[in-house]
């Protein structure tokens, strides 16, 4: 199983939209994937059509230990036609551990527990087999971000192809290098998604260059290209594939996908 964190304290990279969108493009490629919701604005939740403001399990409740994960994991149907597939018709099932406004309060209620970075971890232990499991950080780096961290084996990092992209990357980074020394020596940097790019904008392709002069080989060869329909998307409950399945979204996630699991198998 590859547990993956995708992280960026940055708002508005397209961290969500990473998950979302990863997730359900290897669900219909045959995998198993289970994304983890941890930040409490539950965008990720809300943004493949689930209400969390109306949910009683969620990953909240998960920690607090009054459910396990397999009671709070909701199952959730997808089925396209990709004109830029092989295949006419795809159909998959992806999973979500869904977030809610009451995750807010975790730096809080469970801050004093003793073990408390190690949380999450212990809950996925009952989560059953996936091949990928995705955890969608809050935009800090908290208890929360924390979590994350001590759990996964591996981080992705959506960045912006635009000027200040690297700003704050190095708080992160450090963060990171802490939580590998003391408490999770596994952890790695395995994935940079560049995303919002136009190669008709000389500033983005040159961005592009020094986020690949910075981080090397973990930059994913694709990216993803600016795309309205990606923003629109989550405001009907949709993935890009169900939203608008002929447009730059769908295709750069699709082929993002096609190379994490090309990937997989070089590791």
């Amino acid at each position: 199983m590859a547990c993956i964190a995708v992280i960026n304290q940055k708002g508005g990279v397209g961290k969500t939209t990473s998950v979302v969108n990863l997730g359900a493009g290897l669900s219909l490629l045959g995998k198993r994937v289970l994304m983890v919701d941890l930040d409490p604005q539950a965008h990720l939740t809300y943004s493949v059509g689930i209400k969390a403001h109306e949910l009683s399990k969620t990953v909240y409740h998960v920690f607090k230990g009054d459910i396990s994960v397999p009671e709070a994991v909701i199952e959730r149907p997808i089925t396209v036609r990709l004109e830029f597939s092989k295949k006419s018709e795809m159909k998959g099932i992806f999973y979500i551990l869904p977030s809610s406004l009451e995750l807010s309060g975790a730096e809080f209620e469970f801050g004093g527990i003793a073990g408390r970075e190690f949380l999450l971890k212990e809950c996925l232990t009952e989560a059953g087999k996936f091949d990928y499991v995705f955890i969608d950080c809050p935009p800090s780096l908290g208890l929360l971000t924390l979590n994350a961290l001590t759990t996964a084996d591996e981080i992705y990092i959506p960045l912006q192809t635009e000027f200040l992209a690297l700003q704050g990357i190095s708080k992160l980074l450090e963060t990171v290098n802490v939580v590998q020394r003391r408490l999770n020596q596994r952890i790695k940097l395995t994935g940079i998604i560049g995303t919002r790019f136009d190669g008709r904008k000389r500033l983005n392709r040159e961005v592009v260059e020094k986020i690949k002069d910075y981080f090397g080989n973990a930059v994913f060869n694709t990216l993803v290209r600016e795309n309205i329909s990606l923003a629109e998307a989550p405001g009907f409950g949709k993935t890009i594939y169900e939203y608008r399945p002929d447009s730059y979204g769908s295709e750069d996630y699709f082929h993002l996908c096609l190379e994490i699991i090309e990937r997989s198998k070089k590791n």
